[in-house]
């Protein structure tokens, strides 16, 4: 991923979402061609120069202090999630030319993370990686995301199910929600893990085979996707309604575990345990493990 680019199109789409009005000032300078903020309004509500702020936009946030970042996220009213990214876009400017690019996640995870998956039994659980790869799983996770597992890349991959996949169009209730932020996670992992060649290669392949994702990906947004509330329509038990908590692992960089209990007492609890009986009758773990270590 090009930083440079990466920060000129972060901060000038920013800027085109915010009216004079919105920000609180007086618009200025006769005739406005962009419906957003000037380069110079911004570096008046920052604090800065226009031409310090003219150079910031171009791409170059070599030296910036904190100070600075935090004053252009407030004059641009980013979110915590945009705020993060611009922090993680200049600590990439401040070390890509000292820092390799660094191979991808790993496809397995260590015994012990399938260890504590299989203990997790009333409700679907995985792992993943920072490209949004599902590295490993338990029992109702594989169930939960068996059409996922139908189609033939391996390893499974959220992007590539949603943009690539007729079934995915399905599976999510709201697939343009899903959709967008699907690809806004993956904008801020892109962010955070710049020298990830993986990650890169995906961005690519999707751009080039998904209209979809390339138009969305125009779009600059990130999102930050801890906890919340999830549909999906599944093929076998139809409906489900759950709650999702995202939980980085310290010990393996780049991973995170997601569960999705349902609500005790909800029909969706009561889905979970039609999904779990099938999944032991059709084998879908084994399947998707076997087919996983044949690729």
């Amino acid at each position: 991923m090009d930083n440079r680019a990466e920060i000129r199109q972060f901060l000038s789409t920013r800027r085109g979402r915010i009216s004079p009005e919105q920000a609180g000032i007086e618009p200025y300078g006769g005739r406005r061609r962009v419906p957003g903020l000037r380069r110079e309004e911004v570096a008046r509500l920052a604090g800065v120069s226009v031409d310090y702020y003219t150079r910031l936009e171009r791409g170059n946030l070599t030296g910036v202090s904190d100070s600075v970042l935090d004053a252009i996220a407030r004059a641009l009213e980013l979110d915590r999630a945009e705020h993060d990214h611009l922090y993680d876009l200049a600590r990439a400017a401040n070390t890509s030319g000292r820092k390799r690019a660094a191979s991808a996640a790993p496809a397995g995870v260590r015994p012990e993370l399938q260890y504590l998956l299989d203990t997790i039994t009333g409700a679907p659980a995985f792992i993943g990686n920072n490209r949004l790869d599902i590295v490993a799983a338990n029992t109702l996770g594989y169930a939960l995301y068996s059409d996922m597992y139908r189609g033939p890349a391996r390893p499974a991959n959220h992007s590539r199910f949603i943009f690539l996949d007729p079934r995915a169009h399905n599976f999510y209730t709201d697939w343009e929600r899903a959709a967008s932020t699907n690809v806004a996670i993956l904008r801020r992992e892109a962010g955070r893990n710049p020298h990830v060649k993986g990650i890169a290669e995906l961005i690519g392949e999707l751009s080039m085979r998904s209209d979809e994702f390339r138009t969305r990906w125009a779009a600059h947004n990130v999102r930050r996707h801890y906890a919340g509330t999830k549909f999906f329509q599944h093929p076998v038990v139809g409906l489900l309604e759950l709650n999702y908590q995202v939980l980085g692992l310290e010990e393996d960089p780049g991973h995170s575990l997601t569960v999705y209990p349902a609500t005790p007492g909800s029909p969706s609890e009561e889905s979970l345990k039609l999904l779990a009986s099938w999944a032991a009758t059709e084998k879908i773990a084994e399947s998707a493990q076997a087919h996983a270590r044949s690729q």
